[in-house]
């Protein structure tokens, strides 16, 4: 840093001396050499009329030589009838070195990124603080300013010093939580380097390329999760990766094989169960498996169509008639109506309360004007009547009413 304000006062200095220097010459130095050529030309001029006055060319050369010695006169001033060049003032070129000075600075303050600059020595002087709040569990938890800040003192000084495996596995992480792909990526990358054989490293790099939007990114998580799978193939983190990214690229099948896998090796009181059976319920539906729908379509009244809330929520609760817990829960933006749309096992509340188990529905349609899922006084909703239910049922509610 003090090396580069050292080159930057340097040229900015030499350009003043260029500057000055160009001002403080006179024009009294155009003036002499003038004269001196043209006394060269008339020194030459004069040996040219003797060789040709010796070769006979001309008779008489002293009429040519005063002509000449006119011309030189003519050319050349007296000393008493010029008056000597007065030199320029160095004070007049005082206002043009502060606008050399003025406008170098102004581009660089407005092209050079000072501004980031400062910001950037900043970071690396707060980033020993940082660090240290990181790796203790007993100080506040870094915000995410805070941690992305950590984060780019991480990086200056790894590429400053290369650090060592902890270091590239901190800003692998920091990069996760950051949502940041390429930071995440080629620190994992680098930590692989490092320790080619450490699966949790694999691991972490596995879910930052499952979670990237690159579809290549997905299938190289996927070839490296296989391999994973076939030296721990009762791993539960590895098989909730792998179901979830063969489920993103739309490999429902094989997901739901995985996950049916990951059923068998959780606890049986296991919290997870729940998500895991959900998961398999929305990748059914996903590729078309699912037996069991609600085909539902929705319209509003008369008197709604006037009154729709702007940013409002649609909520579509399904109920067995008896319990007051909905069976299958969807929510919805407000769109165009009438409005067409199905429920199955993918939007049960609970996995061992499933749609497709059901005898009978009710189905209640509100409008949330503020987004709560809690009704509010002046909602406007509508419900159907209690309906049998065989799997492949289809009604139709009306909003109409409105909560009291």
């Amino acid at each position: 840093m003090t090396l580069f304000w050292i080159v930057l006062t340097a040229l900015l200095a030499a350009a003043l001396l260029l500057f000055l220097a160009a001002g403080w010459r006179s024009d009294r130095s155009a003036a002499l050499d003038r004269d001196a050529l043209n006394k060269v030309f008339y020194q030459q001029r004069l040996a040219e009329l003797e060789q040709d006055e010796a070769q006979g060319v001309i008779d008489a050369r002293q009429p040519m030589v005063q002509e000449l010695q006119q011309t030189l006169l003519s050319d050349i001033p007296a000393a008493s009838d010029d008056a000597p060049a007065r030199p320029l003032s160095r004070w007049v070129l005082l206002p043009g070195a502060l606008l050399l000075v003025l406008v170098s600075l102004g581009c660089y303050l407005k092209t050079g990124g000072l501004p980031g600059l400062i910001a950037w020595k900043q970071v690396e002087n707060e980033y020993p603080a940082l660090r240290a709040r990181l790796l203790d569990p007993q100080a506040k938890p870094l915000t995410l300013e805070e941690l992305a800040r950590l984060g780019l003192g991480l990086r200056t000084s790894l590429q400053q010093h290369d650090g060592g495996l902890h270091d590239w596995l901190m800003l692998g992480r920091i990069g996760m939580v950051l949502n940041n792909r390429d930071t995440a990526i080629q620190a994992f990358q680098r930590a692989l380097q490092l320790a080619p054989n450490n699966s949790e490293i694999k691991l972490n790099y596995a879910e930052v390329l499952t979670r990237s939007s690159d579809a290549q990114d997905n299938r190289e998580a996927q070839a490296l999760l296989d391999a994973m799978l076939k030296q721990e193939p009762d791993n539960v983190r590895i098989l909730s990766l792998s179901a979830f990214n063969a489920f993103e690229q739309q490999q429902y099948e094989k997901a739901i094989g995985v996950w049916q896998t990951m059923l068998t090796l959780l606890p049986p009181n296991d919290a997870r169960i729940a998500q895991v059976r959900r998961d398999i319920e929305q990748a059914k539906a996903s590729a078309g498996l699912q037996t069991s729908q609600l085909t539902l379509n929705v319209t509003l009244g008369s008197k709604v169509e006037k009154m729709l809330p702007q940013g409002g929520v649609l909520y579509i609760s399904v109920s067995d008639g008896v319990s007051p817990v909905p069976v299958a829960v969807k929510r919805l933006p407000l769109s165009h109506f009438p409005l067409s749309l199905t429920l199955d096992d993918s939007n049960a509340m609970m996995p061992e309360r499933l749609l497709s188990a059901q005898h009978q529905v009710k189905v209640r349609v509100r409008i949330a004007r503020d987004g709560s899922a809690a009704p509010q006084t002046g909602d406007w909703f509508g419900e159907s009547a209690l309906t049998p239910f065989d799997g492949h049922q289809h009604l139709t509610v009306e909003i109409n009413q409105q909560q009291p």
